[in-house]
């Protein structure tokens, strides 16, 4: 079994990728299903995930985010973007989803339904955000899945959604650019990240348990 600790120590945010180091497409195809298998609020996956390879739209991405290198040393950028607002369209995809896996069954119909009237009601911008942290439950795991087949990433917040959702052409599919993830393989002489020890607060700081 994988010791998750390890993977944990080994894995760090690289500021630094080798561009001449390319990400096997069977290990870029394991964490894309890292993404697709991982779990989110009443299993909508209110979000897709766009997998950018071509240099040239990696290059205006990278004019977008404050011009951080490994959106372009990477081998592949991963791009969240999550649903722009809940509506009965969507929701009612997911009913359709669950009904081919399950069957008819009469709890199904009663649950979205139920859902619906507490998400619909709502304003756009609580759904986006709603939506966008189902996104980083899925970006854990993807991050978790590149440990675990050495594959190195970055999450970044830094850029400008709006020019990201531009670029993409997100915002006419109803989405929005939450997170960027790009994979890759670190240089560690380049990274001065790389030889630093990870810092993290204690057990005794971070948590507090209730007996």
């Amino acid at each position: 079994m994988t010791n998750i600790a390890d993977l944990l120590n080994w894995r760090y945010a690289t500021k630094a990728m080798n561009p001449t180091q390319s990400v096997s497409q069977d290990k870029v195809d394991a964490i894309v299903e890292a993404v697709r298998m991982a779990p989110t609020s009443s299993g909508t996956q209110p979000f897709e995930l766009i997998v950018v390879t071509n240099p040239d739209v990696k290059s205006q991405l990278r004019q977008v985010a404050f011009d951080q290198s490994p959106i372009t040393d990477s081998s592949h950028l991963l791009v969240f973007a999550a649903w722009n607002n809940y509506t009965d369209e969507r929701i009612d995809e997911v009913v359709q989803l669950n009904k081919a896996a399950r069957g008819d069954l009469p709890l199904i119909d009663g649950y979205y339904d139920n859902l619906k009237s507490m998400l619909l009601p709502r304003d756009a911008e609580t759904n986006h955000a709603h939506a966008a942290r189902q996104a980083y439950i899925a970006l854990g795991f993807a991050m978790l899945a590149a440990a675990d087949l050495e594959v190195d990433s970055t999450p970044m917040e830094g850029f400008d959604p709006t020019g990201v959702d531009e670029i993409l052409g997100l915002t006419e599919r109803g989405l929005g650019s939450v997170v960027l993830l790009p994979l890759g393989y670190r240089n560690p002489d380049a990274d001065w990240l790389a030889p630093m020890p990870k810092v993290r607060k204690s057990t005794e700081a971070l948590v507090t348990y209730v007996d």
